[in-house]
């Protein structure tokens, strides 16, 4: 991506988290970047596809966070809740919750490009659990996973509000992965 290109997803980044995707117009960005709405358009075509490119920038990052912390987790049980020990390390930052969620809120319809990036993001987390629970042997990984998701995103959600529930929400998001791991493993 260009210089320019580069300073557009930026701006946009940074405008549609902090005052929403559809109270932002092309103008804002464009003035915020230092670029022509022209030279926006030729970077991204539509406002629709630098909001897609705004939330594939999040996307990426938040999973190499996540893989991360799998990786370096201790044990398979210990990497089934890492997502959650990401979650506090990503929240430090991003105080106005789920950009993900806000942008399923703001743009309803399935077909939007931006709508299938913040769905696939839930849908892979959810995919990582199954994964993370197989590996470390729980009896029930898909109900587990289930459970794991709709948490992680309950604490997402109360993030914004003057209530610390991540240290409830990792004890909660343990606890169930040691009632579903069989004794000895």
């Amino acid at each position: 991506m260009t210089a320019a290109g580069l300073r557009i997803v930026a701006a946009a980044e940074e405008l549609f988290y902090e005052r929403g995707i559809t109270a932002v117009g092309v103008d804002l960005i464009a003035e915020h970047s230092g670029v022509t709405k022209r030279t926006l358009y030729n970077r991204f075509g539509s406002k629709d596809n630098l909001v897609a490119a705004y939330l594939t920038g999040r996307d990426q990052r938040w999973r190499a966070l996540v893989r991360t912390a799998v990786d370096s987790s201790g044990t398979p049980a210990e990497a089934v809740t890492a997502p959650f020990d990401a979650l506090r390390t990503w929240s430090g930052a991003n105080t106005r919750g789920c950009a993900f969620i806000n942008a399923l809120a703001e743009l309803p319809d399935p077909s939007h490009p931006a709508h299938r990036i913040a769905a696939n993001q839930k849908l892979w987390l959810l995919d990582l659990f199954k994964e993370l629970a197989t590996d470390a042997g729980c009896s029930h990984p898909d109900t587990l996973a289930a459970q794991l998701l709709v948490l992680h995103e309950g604490a997402v959600a109360t993030q914004p509000l003057p209530f610390d529930g991540f240290p409830e929400s990792i004890a909660l998001a343990r606890a169930l992965v040691r009632a579903d791991v069989p004794p000895g493993r």
